[in-house]
Order: C-alpha cells, then structure tokens, then sequence
C-alpha cells in the first residue's frame, strides 16, 4: 500500500490547508518517521472504535457495515453484566437507559466475530456553574510579589490574592498551570512544558507555613531572601536550592517528632495516590540518579515497571520516593486551603486553571504512559497569523490508538487531577481533542501533519469529569480551527475562548458585544500576547523585530487597530480607550465570564511569553512591580467596580 494511503488509513491528514489558507503536503522522510512513531490502532468489524452515548439522546449503537446479524450484545460494569440483548436484523443495538458510567460492550456476530469496546455513557452536556455574568482576576502566581515570599508567588500569596479579588467582587482568581516541573532543572520554568500533569510544582509551596519548617532557615539565608525578594526577576535556580533545602528539613521533622494526626493525614494521601504517587517517587529517584532522559537509563528502568518500583521498597531509595510523596501532600494542602478559602468567601467560581497541552518527553507522564504518550512527536501549529513560520512546542502529546488501547484511563487521570481543586478549567488547544498537529523529531514545524483523535469519546469524558468535579470546561480554541469544531464543543457544554484582540471582521474591525456569545469567557489578550500597555504603544511589535521574528503587523496597522479600538468603544458610548474602558465594553457582553489581567491593571508593559523565544526574552520570569499589600492600595477599586458595574458586585 503507498504510504500516502496507509496514513489517511490510520487517520493521518497528509494534506492540510494552514491558516494563511495555503496548501501543504508532509514530506514522504517526515511521514515515514511519523507512522514509525504512532502505535498500531486496534481495528474492529463490528465497531471502529469506544461506543458513545449520552445521557438525554437514544440509547442506541450503529455497527459498522462489516456486522453480520443476528449481533449479541453484553454491557458489563466490571465483572456484572448490566444488560443484553441482540439485533437479529439490524445494525444498530438499542439499550436500555443506562447510568452516567464507563462500560464494556461485548459483541459477537453471526460470523463468530467477537469484540470488547469501551462503552462511554456521558451526561448531557458538561457542568455549566452556578452563577451568571461573573468575572476573574488572571494572574501568573510565581509574579506575586509579597513582603515574606522567598522570590516566587506561592500558595500563602494565592490565598491573599484571593481574598483582595473577592473584596473587588471577582468570582475566582485564574492562574497559569500548576503542574510539577523539573526540581533538579528549574530554569526550565515553563508552566505549559511540565514534568507532569498529575502533581504539582513544588515552588509554589509556602515553606514557612509547614508546620515542621524550622525558622533558623530563614536567619541563615536572611541576606539572600532578601535579595531574591527585590529582583524584577524570578531567580528560580536560587529559589529552588532554598526551597528544597527547607522542605528536605521540614520533612526531617515530620520523621523526627511526628503529629499523630498529621502522620494519619499524609498515610490518607499516599493510600489515594497509590501507584501512580508511588512511580512518581521513584521517577524522580531515577532521574536525579541518571541525570540523562529515561530511555537511556539502564534496564529495567526505560518503562515503568511496577515490580521494579517496588523493589526500591526495600532500599535506602524508600525515604527519598517518601520525601517526594510528602512535599506532594503538603503542595496539595495548600492549595485546597486555597479552594476553601475562595469558597468561604462566597466566590462561585474560586479557582480557574490552565492545563498544558503536553508534557516534556523526558518526563514523568511520557515514561509512565509509553503507549498513550508518543515522544518522537512534537505536538505545534502550522503556520497562522500569530505565527508564521509555524510552531513546533517540543511537547509530547497523547495519541489516539494508545489511550483507546487504555481506555482513555491516561486522559481521565490527567482531568481528575487538574478538576480536583478548580472550578473551572481552561484546556489548553482543544483543538487537540480533535485533531493534533505532530512535527517528527529532526522536522521543523512546518513539515508536520494532523492526526485524528477519538474527539466524541475525549469529549464524553471531559463531560463525565466536569459533571463529576462540578468544573466549567473553556477550551482554548484559537488558531487553525476546524469547520463546525466549535459547534461541536459547544454541544458537549464545554465553553469558547473569545480574546478581543481577535474578535475582529474581515476589515479588521473591532466585533461589537453582540457578536460574544453566552457560553464563553472573554479577555481581551493571552499570557502569549502582549499587555494591554505594551498593544497599545505597539512595544510587542518592536520586541519582535527586535528578536528576529516576524511580528505579523506594521507599526502603521496598529495605529489602525488602536483607532477601531476606540471606534468600538464610541459605538457602545464608551469615550476613553484605557484598559478600564476595554473592560467597560467586555462586561457588557453575554458571555459568563470575563477574565480581567492584574498586569493590564497595573499597566505593565513586558509581554509575560513571547512564543518562538527561549533564553532571548525572560518568559516565565517576570514579577510584578508591586507587592500585594501595594496592589491592593494601587488599584483604583472605585474605577474597577465602574468598567465591572455590569458583572457581579459585591453589594
């Protein structure tokens, strides 16, 4: 078969028009290394692939043409048989209305063909919350400055900031991701490069809030947490030696003298981590201890093998795996503290995070889920208006034949994770849900293809997840976007990503409120876009020429785009074109909630990631100018609650 062929077989798209709309067509050496990547899909005569159902629609399953009646059937829960039947004519089975729940469906034919599907039965739609036309303070967490952090914003900061945005009547704070990084490379600071999606970043731990953290520490270092507090920089190398050395300290203690109720408390936490707490641990043993990427550690190490991990049981390794769970348990503290605090303030939405769109190839998730998670692809974009040489973010992203050989467990672990604290999510490119731009490894981001994903089966469980955690799902759905994509998320109830910067016709003229839709939050920029201040004196556009890179827009386009700026705001009686303005204007829209940026609230001008750049601009490094008792006296709260007027207030 050509390979051109056996790839649009196994759901490659090897022709794709970008989103500049010219054509493109993978190259025969890129596609060949793209196949060698990819895991064999399972192939079935009777289904193709997990059977779907929702909870409101016709409990009803279309067999492939391939089905030969009469077609038997068994839906099992486990090891019970929940209900049977058969088609004697037809292909398609009707089942008896069945729970919210995750099934096998058990097939056999007059053949003798016999199948086992995974069997999906989904809620309507996703949570949807429980408030109206609310909004969020945004943030980048490791920014906060505060007078008793030690560099980095930290979970005690999160909770301050918290309190100060439930007083200006927003209805959570949003952060970048949380997700666990690299302890022995933290300059490798990117929160949407993780380790892995299934633990948290350890910096943002509060040390002095441990119960067993000894004060002595910070005498010793005064002079140094002095400096590290002072810099327009996060030094995370710096904070990181700090911090470890505490939490190693702290952790003696814990072992030296330990709190009854407290010992119960973490035994409670490794028991629900289980294994997968368990291989963390011993992930992060290995690492340190071979300080090369996992597949060229000795055998029996390149898999996760869980015999091997139990044997470092019985070795001094056990302590230190131990360590790894603690400082776990005591991230995962604080930052359910911070969960309830929102909720005892009355904030209807409390936490909103970002979930990365994949994860470092060399780390744990990657060694963990080998056949969910392809290292040799990089998961990027073709070329578009933001970027057009395209991207290539040199993540590793789930494949399609390896979570369906899984069934899909890798995906739901990742959402339960991230939801069990939030309470709303934003999925980082769920474009991806559908279908991921791969580039090989030794390709450029131009040479990828889209693959297809089991998008209604993905869909039904971020569905089942969200009903589950009481979480509102937003999808970023910015770039290439596929026809009726956005039709087809919204019917599963998860939410739109509507950034103003891009909300604009064809003439490149500002949309007006109408055009926002109900189901959406609305922002005016992104955390990969400038601030408001730097848009507006087009200091984005000097940075990247600055850097080498094609900013997309002229100088004199901006000043354009500044004056339709202020034509749209006129058309809503809005005179001034200040960031309150913007938020005036933003308010007034439909959509349920609005995200308000504490840097354009401060009028910084420095772009937090400028995608393309590694060491050239300092991403993920930059603090803010005031600390949080200096913010909450820098805000005009009186201007605030104006732009917000249409939004909740507090009364």
């Amino acid at each position: 078969m050509d390979v051109f062929a056996k790839a649009r077989e196994l759901g490659i798209d090897t022709d794709f028009v970008d989103g500049q709309g010219r054509s493109h067509r993978i190259a025969r050496e890129a596609l060949d290394l793209l196949l060698v990547a990819m895991p064999a899909p399972r192939t079935g005569r009777l289904l193709s692939g997990a059977a779907v159902l929702q909870a409101d629609r016709a409990m009803a399953i279309e067999l492939t043409s391939t089905a030969m009646p009469p077609v038997r059937w068994q839906v099992l829960a486990g090891e019970n048989v929940v209900t049977h039947g058969d088609a004697a004519s037809s292909r398609t089975l009707f089942l008896e209305r069945l729970p919210i729940g995750n099934y096998c469906l058990r097939l056999s034919d007059a053949n003798e063909i016999r199948e086992e599907w995974p069997l999906i039965v989904a809620p309507a739609a996703a949570y949807q919350g429980e408030f109206e036309r609310s909004w969020l303070l945004a943030v980048q967490l490791y920014g906060l400055r505060s007078r008793h952090n030690w560099g980095i914003g930290d979970f005690s900061d999160l909770r301050w900031l918290i309190e100060l945005a439930a007083g200006w009547g927003a209805d959570g704070v949003g952060l970048n991701p949380l997700h666990a990084l690299f302890a022995e490379r933290p300059n490798d600071c990117s929160p949407y490069a993780p380790n892995t999606r299934l633990f948290l970043n350890a910096l943002y731990i509060d040390v002095e809030a441990v119960p067993e953290f000894q004060p002595s520490l910070v005498a010793g270092h005064y002079e140094a947490l002095q400096h590290l507090r002072q810099t327009a920089l996060v030094d995370y190398a710096a904070i990181a030696e700090l911090k470890w050395q505490a939490l190693r300290v702290a952790f003696d203690q814990f072992n030296a003298t330990p709190d009854a109720a407290r010992a119960a408390a973490f035994e409670a936490f490794r028991k629900a981590g289980g294994a997968t707490l368990w291989r963390f641990g011993c992930f992060e043993v290995l690492r340190c201890r071979f300080q090369r990427p996992w597949w060229e550690w000795p055998e029996p190490w390149r898999r996760a093998d869980g015999a091997a991990c139990e044997s470092l049981r019985a070795t001094e390794d056990n302590t230190e795996i131990i360590f790894v769970a603690f400082v776990q348990w005591i991230a995962d503290q604080q930052l359910r503290a911070c969960r309830d605090r929102a909720a005892q303030l009355g904030m209807r939405v409390g936490l909103y995070l970002d979930v990365a769109v994949g994860v470092q190839p060399d780390g744990f998730d990657a060694w963990n889920e080998q056949t969910a998670i392809s290292r040799h692809l990089s998961v990027g974009a073709p070329p578009d208006a933001l970027n057009t040489a395209g991207q290539d973010w040199g993540l590793a992203g789930f494949n399609s034949a390896g979570l369906q050989s899984r069934d899909f467990a890798p995906f739901r672990d990742m959402l339960r994770a991230v939801m069990r604290y939030a309470g709303a999510i934003r999925l980082d490119h769920i474009l991806g849900l559908k279908r991921l731009y791969l580039v090989p490894h030794g390709f450029g981001p131009r040479d990828g293809a889209y693959v297809r994903m089991p998008f209604q089966a993905l869909l039904a469980i971020v569905a089942q997840e969200s009903v589950t955690a009481r979480c509102v799902v937003i999808g970023e759905d910015l770039g290439t976007v596929p026809e009726g994509f956005r039709e087809e998320i919204a019917a599963w109830g998860i939410w739109s990503y509507r950034v103003m910067m891009f909300e604009r016709d064809g003439s490149g003229s500002f949309l007006g409120i109408d055009h926002y839709g109900e189901k959406a939050l609305v922002t005016f920029n992104t955390h990969d876009l400038a601030s408001f201040a730097g848009w507006r004196d087009a200091g984005d556009l000097a940075l990247k020429l600055s850097l080498g890179i094609d900013p997309g827009e002229t100088a004199e386009a901006r000043q354009h785009a500044r004056k339709m700026l202020s034509d749209v705001l006129r058309g809503e009686a809005i005179e001034q074109d200040d960031y309150f303005s913007v938020l005036r204007f933003l308010a007034r829209t439909r959509s349920r909630l609005l995200a308000v940026a504490l840097d354009d609230l401060l009028a910084v001008s420095e772009q937090i990631n400028v995608p393309g750049t590694v060491d050239q601009h300092p991403n993920w490094r930059r603090r803010l100018p005031l600390t949080l008792d200096e913010i909450a006296t820098a805000i005009d709260a009186k201007a605030l609650k104006s732009a917000l007027g249409e939004r909740r207030m507090p009364s």
